[in-house]
């Protein structure tokens, strides 16, 4: 199968968005080293990383020429510096796997912000990459689901971990409506001018 050159491309794609993922999963999955739960786990927690640090590698370098770098602009250190200092303060357990995971529980809930900023800036998005920013809300909002699951079969409450999915899904509303009134209706996704 061959697949055409045309359709390899970054465009729309923030990629400090992508670093940010990168991040929230080298972080949370650094207990690869420590605590072994089965291989299962194990083999998903390798696969998330290599796939997003793959991601930013295709995004920076394989697919560099498509990448929009003059609109993705938004500053990270807005977003890694607070829910660094947040996860240092508020947290489970006071040690550095702990830290580490409530830091990438943070920075997944805003991580989203470049790609938004970039769709803002813009005031467009692709088709493709509208649904690549629903499917991500979508994730983040079933993720909620899951929480009320757990709670009311197994007792079990994560104020860090939902506050966190509250936040992510709460940044995804305007554009879920944006999604649903027009590119579900065959539309370019726009901003309202």
């Amino acid at each position: 199968m061959v697949i055409q050159t045309s359709r390899k491309k970054a465009p729309g794609i923030s990629g400090k968005s992508q670093v940010l993922f990168a991040v929230v999963f080298t972080a949370r999955y650094l207990d690869l080293f420590t605590n072994y739960i089965s291989l299962y786990n194990t083999c998903m927690k390798v696969v998330y990383i290599a796939c997003s640090f793959t991601t930013v590698w295709m995004i920076y370098s394989k697919f560099k020429a498509t990448y929009d770098g003059n609109h993705d602009t938004f500053r990270v250190e807005f977003l890694v510096i607070p829910t660094a200092i947040l996860a240092f303060l508020v947290n489970h357990d006071f040690t550095p796997l702990e830290i580490l995971w409530t830091f990438s529980i943070y920075l997944e809930s805003v991580a989203i912000l470049p790609q938004l900023f970039m769709v803002s800036k813009t005031g467009e998005a692709e088709t493709i990459t509208s649904h690549y920013l629903f499917a991500l809300g979508v994730y983040r909002t079933l993720y909620l689901f899951n929480w009320i699951w757990r709670y009311h079969f197994e007792g079990f409450f994560d104020l860090i971990a939902i506050v966190a999915g509250l936040v992510q899904t709460v940044l995804y509303c305007d554009f879920f409506y944006l999604y649903i009134t027009k590119v579900l209706k065959g539309k370019k996704l726009s901003l309202p001018a």
